[in-house]
C-alpha cells in the first residue's frame, strides 16, 4: 500500500472512531417524570377560622330596629336628590349566590331576590328601574368597606344585620329571615354540625356562618373563601366535607347541583337588611319606606315565588322593627 493509500484509509478511521466516541453508549434509559393524582385547584383565598366574622358575637343592641320610614318623596338636597340627579342607584351586590344575586348566563343580566330589592327602590326615585341602576359586584367580605367609603349608595347581598356592623354601617328594617343550615352530597350521613367534627366546613371569610363554625362546641375546622360559589367548587371537588351557611344560599347551591343537598334544621337566625352608608340616614328613612310598600302591594311575595318557594316553601315578608 502507498502512503498516500494508508494515509487516507487512517484517516477513515480516524474519523470513523471520532464518531463513535461521539455518539457514545446510548446508557440507562431516563425514567420519565412520575405520574400522580394531580391536586384539585382551590380558589384564589383559602383562609381558616375567624370567630368575630359578621360581628356575631356583640349582642349589646337590638340590631333589627332600624329608623322609622318617613315617606317616599324627595326632598332637596337629599342624598335620594343627589342619586337622582346622578341618574343611577348604585347598589353593592352578588353576582355568584344563584336565587339571590346571580348573573343569567344567557343574557348577561343580574337576576334574583335581592336584585329584585334594589330595582324597588330604583323604582321609586326613578319611576323605571330600567337604565337606572349601577351593579358593583362584590365580595362578602367588601360589603362594609364599599359603604364606609361611600363608593355604593346600598348594599343588597344576604347582609345580616349585627350590631357590630352597625356601629360601621346603617341597616335598613329585616326584609328576609333565614337560618344557617349545611349542605353535603346526597351520599353524606351529615346531618347536623356535630357530624362534622374535626372535617373541614367552608364558608365565606368575615360572615357570620364562618364565626358560628369557628365557635361551635362540636369543633368543625372552618374554610374561608372569597365567594360562595368558591365553596359550592371545594364541596363538588371532594375539598371540604360541608358548606354551611343560609339556607338560601344553600338553596341555590343545591338548585345547581342534583347531587348535593340541605340538611338539617336552621341553627341560627340570619336577618337580612339593606345596608347604607353610616351618614345617609335619610336614606335608611327612605328604603325603609320603600320596603313597607314592596310588603304591602305584593311586589315581595311575587319575588319570593319567582325565585326561592320552590326550594324552601312558602314564607311571608317579615314585620319591620324601628327605633
Amino acid at each position: 500500500m502507498s502512503r498516500r493509500g494508508y494515509a487516507v484509509r487512517t484517516g477513515v478511521l480516524v474519523v470513523v472512531a471520532a464518531l463513535a466516541a461521539a455518539c457514545g453508549s446510548p446508557g440507562k434509559p431516563v425514567d420519565p417524570a412520575p405520574v400522580s393524582n394531580a391536586a384539585w385547584p382551590q380558589p384564589a383565598h383559602v383562609g381558616g377560622p375567624d370567630s368575630t366574622a359578621g360581628g356575631g358575637a356583640d349582642t349589646s343592641c337590638n340590631p333589627l330596629a332600624s329608623l322609622a320610614p318617613s315617606g317616599t318623596s324627595i326632598p332637596s338636597g337629599s342624598t335620594m336628590a343627589k342619586i337622582k340627579e346622578r341618574g343611577k342607584l348604585i347598589a353593592g351586590v352578588d353576582q355568584t349566590t344563584y336565587l339571590f344575586g346571580f348573573r343569567n348566563p344567557t343574557t348577561g343580566n343580574l337576576e334574583g331576590f335581592d336584585i329584585d330589592m334594589v330595582n324597588q327602590i330604583a323604582k321609586a326615585i326613578f319611576g323605571s328601574a330600567d337604565g337606572h341602576v349601577q351593579f358593583r359586584a362584590i365580595p362578602s367580605s367588601q360589603r362594609e368597606n364599599v359603604l364606609k367609603d361611600h363608593q355604593v349608595d346600598v348594599v343588597v347581598r344576604t347582609y345580616s344585620i349585627t350590631c357590630d356592623r352597625r356601629k360601621v354601617v346603617q341597616f335598613s328594617s329585616v326584609y328576609y329571615k333565614a337560618g344557617q343550615r349545611i349542605l353535603v352530597t346526597k351520599e353524606s350521613p351529615v346531618r347536623k354540625l356535630t357530624d362534622l367534627t374535626g372535617k373541614r366546613v367552608c364558608a365565606a371569610k368575615k360572615s357570620t356562618s364562618l364565626a358560628k363554625i369557628a365557635t361551635d362546641p362540636a369543633k368543625p375546622v372552618p374554610v374561608s373563601v372569597d365567594n360562595w360559589s368558591d365553596c359550592l367548587v371545594m364541596l363538588q371537588q371532594g375539598q371540604v366535607e360541608a358548606v354551611s351557611t343560609d339556607d338560601t344560599i344553600l338553596a341555590g347551591m343545591a338548585a345547581q347541583d342534583p347531587t348535593l343537598q340541605v340538611v338539617g334544621d336552621q341553627f341560627t337566625e340570619e336577618n337580612y337588611g339593606i345596608g347604607v352608608p353610616k351618614d345617609n340616614e335619610d336614606m335608611v328613612k327612605y328604603v325603609n319606606a320603600v320596603l313597607d310598600q314592596v310588603r304591602g302591594n305584593g311586589a315581595w311575595q311575587d319575588s319570593y315565588h319567582k325565585w326561592v318557594e320552590s326550594s324552601l316553601g312558602p314564607a311571608s315578608p317579615p314585620s319591620p322593627q324601628y327605633q
